[in-house]
């Protein structure tokens, strides 16, 4: 019980475990809309362009809570409104105009940490150090998730049939463009908010893994959601503690076990595991015979 009660005798350990759960679930919950979607790479692309934004709010605002927050939501907004009007101005798609923003976007907020007035660890932003979050952190990481599962889970039916049947969600009523806008935006404050645990380059890998794990386990829609949501949450708070004994960063503990347990299920599901398929192929011979 050591191994667990004693990092607890910590405040910034209490914060971190707080910050761990609250975004754990909340990305969890969110990569199943993004796992129905088939947007991975899309989010990945936002994700990235969260760094030209704080970037940009150190030089004009210097370090603060407001600053990063803003910056960062006014560079994933632009990002992800101007590859639409791209795509549909031009002959190009979506997904080659946010390649192309997200990576210029991404070189420039690179180049501007060069001229931030104060020293910048960028490796934090990068990677993420939820060791050194603040109580403004936790309080940002609690109200979005508050409203993203408030408003997720309220609007989940017609979410669900805007991605599976967006025809029949329009024949029903449901608006779909203002629905894509909603869980775009509410993506886009999801991954601000984890950057203090996971960072700009890792983000990805909790809004994705978690839900991507449960669909190999299960069938269920609802089992997804919340199957995520306590993947995510259960995943984030062992990662903390791992990275506080064996003295590795928290970011990279929290994708790697989500990882670890993503092979895992990808290799023994009784369903869909690699396993199942290999015993699958060798009975047919069998069976035809």
């Amino acid at each position: 019980m050591d191994w667990f009660t004693e990092p607890l005798q910590q405040i910034h350990i209490q914060r971190a475990l707080f910050i761990c759960v609250l975004a754990g679930f909340t990305n969890g919950y969110l990569s199943a809309f993004v796992v129905l979607r088939k947007s991975a790479l899309q989010v990945g692309s936002l994700s990235h362009t969260l760094l030209p934004g704080i970037a940009l709010g150190v030089l004009l605002f210097g370090i603060s809570q407001a600053s990063l927050f803003s910056g960062a939501l006014l560079a994933a907004l632009i990002v992800g409104v101007g590859s639409l009007l791209i795509a549909r101005s031009s002959r190009l798609d979506q997904e080659t105009a946010l390649a192309i923003l997200y990576t210029t976007a991404f070189a420039g907020g690179v180049v501007m940490m060069e001229f931030a007035p104060v020293d910048i660890d960028i490796d934090q932003f990068l990677f993420g150090n939820i060791l050194f979050a603040g109580p403004a952190d936790l309080q940002t990481v609690f109200w979005v998730s508050l409203i993203a599962l408030s408003v997720l889970t309220a609007l989940r039916r017609p979410l669900i049939l805007m991605l599976f049947e967006p025809s029949a969600a329009r024949a029903a009523g449901v608006p779909v463009r203002a629905m894509n806008y909603l869980l775009l935006g509410l993506l886009i404050l999801v991954l601000i908010s984890t950057l203090q645990a996971v960072g700009c380059l890792l983000a990805l890998g909790l809004l994705v893994t978690p839900a991507a794990t449960v669909y190999l386990l299960t069938d269920r829609v609802e089992v997804l959601f919340w199957g995520g949501g306590v993947l995510g949450a259960v995943s984030a708070t062992f990662a903390l503690f791992l990275s506080h004994h064996q003295d590795i960063g928290t970011g990279p503990a929290i994708i790697l076990t989500l990882g670890a347990l993503f092979f895992v299920a990808w290799i023994f599901s009784p369903k869909y595991g690699l396993l199942a398929g290999l015993v699958s192929r060798l009975r047919r011979p069998v069976e035809a015979s």
